[in-house]
């Protein structure tokens, strides 16, 4: 009997503006998944900083331009740059931490019928209440998972490369808020979205701390039902946090 060869993965970093986190990120890519997988591509979203200077340090990156700015764009942008069986997406200033990889490879080796791998963040940069509160959002928010039978956060997620495609890709009429939703919605027509409580993905608060808490908690929570009951998000607008 022969057996099926394991799953390749790309991982794909998109990047606006990030030369101030995105050597940590590169760092802990370096270390923690290095050679497990198949390329690490990152997206410059047309950066004004030095942020293709920070990837030319990492001769095994693939450096990938996007001309036009968006988060959708860049991820989409990336998904066309990759050739892995699998699409793994971090944000610039996540730290993919050890074992990250091996879950993404154990999950979809363990269900062919797994459309989409996501899971929590944790705040590396928060302390105390704030982060504890910080953190706690996603323990709150399962049964929106358990009622939709998806969820899924942008920096931390990986999708079978065929199905991104055959769903059509990324929705570039959206700007920022609701992203990941959609993604994680369209996905659920394709087999099952897993919202792994142990598939933690260390972030920085920078946003929760910038804009705050119940402000980031309410965007999140109103473009999350508007996504779900409309099909687009109810906030086209957002502030780029640096």
């Amino acid at each position: 009997m022969t057996e099926t060869p394991p799953r390749t993965i790309s991982v794909v970093v998109p990047a606006f503006n990030e030369e101030a986190y995105l050597p940590a990120c590169l760092d802990a890519l370096m270390r923690n998944v290095g050679n497990k997988a198949h390329e690490i591509i990152v997206v410059d979203n047309n950066s004004t900083d030095g942020t293709k200077q920070v990837i030319e340090r990492y001769p095994s990156v693939t450096y990938v331009f996007e001309a036009e700015k968006g988060i959708t764009r860049a991820r989409q942008r990336g998904l066309l740059s990759a050739s892995g069986d699998i699409v793994a997406y971090v944000d610039a200033d996540t730290q993919p931490p050890p074992g990250w990889v091996e879950q993404i490879i154990r999950h979809f080796a363990a269900d062919s019928g797994l459309a989409c791998l996501s899971g929590p963040y944790s705040f590396y940069d928060m302390s105390g209440i704030r982060r504890w509160i910080s953190t706690g959002w996603f323990v709150t928010a399962r049964p929106l998972y358990a009622m939709t039978g998806y969820m899924m956060v942008g920096g931390n997620f990986a999708m079978p490369r065929d199905i991104l495609h055959r769903m059509g890709g990324f929705d570039n009429t959206i700007e920022f808020y609701g992203e990941d939703v959609d993604i994680a919605k369209r996905a659920s027509k394709f087999g099952k979205v897993r919202f792994s409580p142990t598939f933690v993905m260390p972030t920085s608060g920078r946003r929760l701390k910038k804009q705050g808490l119940l402000k980031m908690a309410g965007l999140y929570f109103i473009n999350y039902l508007w996504i779900a009951i409309r099909g687009k998000p109810a906030t086209n607008s957002y502030r780029d946090i640096r």
